[in-house]
């Protein structure tokens, strides 16, 4: 096991090794991102003409599938699959999901609801669109790191599995202070026809792509980044975008750092001390995902999760596992 473990912290020290200098950015910008199919979310029972059932479940669906043909037919979007249930008029249909990585085929029969509709009983989601921070940006090729975990569907906590997506150019119009046991968010505007960048990469360490609107960056400094060793209990900055465009550095305390093979991914805690950010939102927000944390000169993380019990308090992943995930 000490081996193992002394290999791992050697692999991700060389290839963090590999990116020597990146901007941290800190400006919150709009995502949205579809499904490579549809992502089963919840099973729900049909009302018929002769009482509750549930099709999929009788099947061996499960929520956190991700189904992506019915009958030979490539699913890419909730219309598409009611359609195709629709149109099996009660009759078997194959459906081809992905669980766990593996590729399963599913046979279930379509029910008729109390409006005649046939249905199979499954709420599925094929996007989302959201706000949060970018964190870093490699100025020679424009690819940039974001949000420091991975997008997941709210009720199963399951990764969606990207077909596409974009970030948006976004502002923060007012802030949702966060307390004890609730919370806060930034509440971001964005507009589709101000595309800033893509999304090629959905992880559990990020997400990642190219940025296209050099603006975000040009007049920003690159930062050395730091080592996993590097990083130290005591005073750090992040950089957040808590008021409309404006992007400011924010002091915290780092109180805690894990070890690099931390089974949660987590790298450091951090403890917001800085009395504007907490007068503006309490401390750590939703969409401050992605705020850089930066440390005697160097880009040492980004701000993940805010602590439900502890809003002034909250975790960040290190730098070198994004860059880990941006370089495979």
């Amino acid at each position: 096991m000490i081996s193992l473990i002394l290999a791992m912290t050697m692999l991700l020290t060389a290839q963090a090794a590999e990116v020597t200098s990146l901007i941290p950015i800190g400006h919150t910008v709009g995502i949205k991102m579809s499904a490579e199919g549809v992502l089963v979310v919840r099973l729900n029972e049909v009302q018929t003409a002769n009482g509750a059932m549930c099709p999929a479940r009788d099947a061996g669906v499960l929520e956190g599938d991700l189904i992506v043909s019915v009958n030979g037919t490539a699913i890419d979007s909730n219309e598409t699959l009611q359609k195709q249930i629709a149109l099996s008029a009660g009759q078997p249909v194959t459906i081809g999901v992905t669980r766990d990585g593996s590729s399963k085929t599913i046979s279930a029969t379509p029910c008729a609801d109390e409006n005649g509709v046939y249905r199979i009983g499954v709420l599925a989601r094929d996007s989302m669109a959201g706000i949060g921070t970018l964190t870093y940006v490699d100025p020679e090729t424009g690819a940039y790191g974001s949000l420091g975990h991975g997008i997941c569907e709210s009720e199963t906590g399951v990764l969606l599995p990207l077909k596409e997506g974009s970030l948006l150019y976004s502002t923060v119009g007012s802030v949702l202070r966060g307390k004890v046991g609730e919370p806060g968010s930034l509440q971001g505007e964005f507009s589709a026809d101000q595309q800033v960048g893509t999304v090629t990469e959905n992880t559990e360490s990020g997400i990642f792509g190219t940025l296209s609107d050099s603006s975000l960056y040009q007049s920003l400094t690159a930062y050395p980044v730091a080592e996993a060793s590097e990083v130290q209990v005591g005073d750090a900055e992040i950089m957040a975008n808590v008021n409309g465009d404006t992007v400011e550095k924010y002091a915290v305390q780092v109180v805690k750092v894990y070890p690099v093979d931390d089974e949660y991914g987590r790298g450091m805690m951090l403890r917001v001390t800085d009395e504007r950010l907490l007068r503006q939102t309490g401390g750590i927000v939703q969409g401050m995902s992605g705020s850089p944390v930066l440390q005697n000169g160097k880009l040492i993380g980004a701000v993940t999760h805010v602590l439900v019990n502890d809003p002034t308090c909250g975790y960040a992943i290190s730098i070198g596992k994004m860059i880990e995930e941006m370089t495979n």
